[in-house]
C-alpha cells in the first residue's frame, strides 16, 4: 500500500499529467480559438489565398499572351527584315544594271564623239593638204615658167600657156613619184 499511496502521490505531482480543472479550461479554450479561428480567419486566408492564385494565374496568362505578342513581332519583324534585304537585292541590282547602262551609253557617246574628232582631223588634214598642194603648185608653176622661159628663151607670160606648162611638169613629177614608190614598196 505504501507503494500504491506512493504511485497515487507520484501521480498527483507528476508534471506531464494535467489536473482535471486544467484539462477542462484546455480543451474549452481550444474550443474557442478553434471556432474564431475557423469562423474568421480561415476564410480571410482562403479569400487572401484565392485571390493570390487569381493574381499569379492572371500574370501568367498575361505573361503567357505577352510572349506570344512578343513572337508575332518578332515574327512580323523578321518579315520585313527580310523582305527589306530582298527590296534592297532588286535596288542594287537595278542599279547596277542602270550603272553598266550608263557606262555603255558614256563608251558609245565617246567612240561616236572620238570618231567625229578623228574625221574632223582628217577632214582639216586633207584640207591643209590641198591647200599646201594649191600652194606649192602655183610656187612650182612661177618657178617652173621662170626656168622654162630661161631654158627657151622666149616670155612665157600667157596664162593659157603657163597653165599648161605647169600641169605638164607636174604629172610628170607625180609619174616619178609614182613610180618610185611602186618600185620601194
Amino acid at each position: 500500500m505504501i507503494r500504491a499511496a506512493s504511485v497515487l502521490a507520484a501521480e498527483e505531482n507528476n508534471p506531464l499529467i494535467p489536473h482535471a480543472y486544467e484539462m477542462v479550461v484546455g480543451i474549452f479554450s481550444f474550443v474557442v480559438v478553434l471556432v474564431v479561428v475557423g469562423r474568421m480567419l480561415v476564410p480571410r486566408i482562403q479569400k487572401t489565398l484565392e485571390e493570390r492564385t487569381e493574381a499569379i494565374e492572371g500574370g501568367l496568362v498575361r505573361a503567357e499572351e505577352a510572349q506570344k505578342e512578343a513572337n508575332q513581332v518578332l515574327a512580323d519583324y523578321k518579315a520585313q527584315q527580310k523582305a527589306a534585304a530582298v527590296e534592297a537585292s532588286n535596288e542594287r541590282r537595278k542599279a547596277e544594271e542602270q550603272g553598266a547602262q550608263i557606262i555603255a551609253q558614256a563608251k558609245e557617246q565617246a567612240q561616236v564623239e572620238a570618231r567625229r574628232i578623228v574625221e574632223n582631223a582628217k577632214e582639216q588634214i586633207e584640207a591643209e593638204r590641198q591647200q599646201a598642194l594649191r600652194s606649192l603648185r602655183a610656187e612650182i608653176g612661177a618657178l617652173s615658167v621662170e626656168l622654162a622661159g630661161r631654158v627657151v628663151g622666149e616670155s612665157l607670160e600667157d596664162s593659157a600657156r603657163q597653165s599648161r606648162v605647169v600641169d605638164r611638169f607636174l604629172e610628170e613629177l607625180e609619174e616619178r613619184a609614182r613610180t618610185q614608190e611602186q618600185i620601194t614598196s
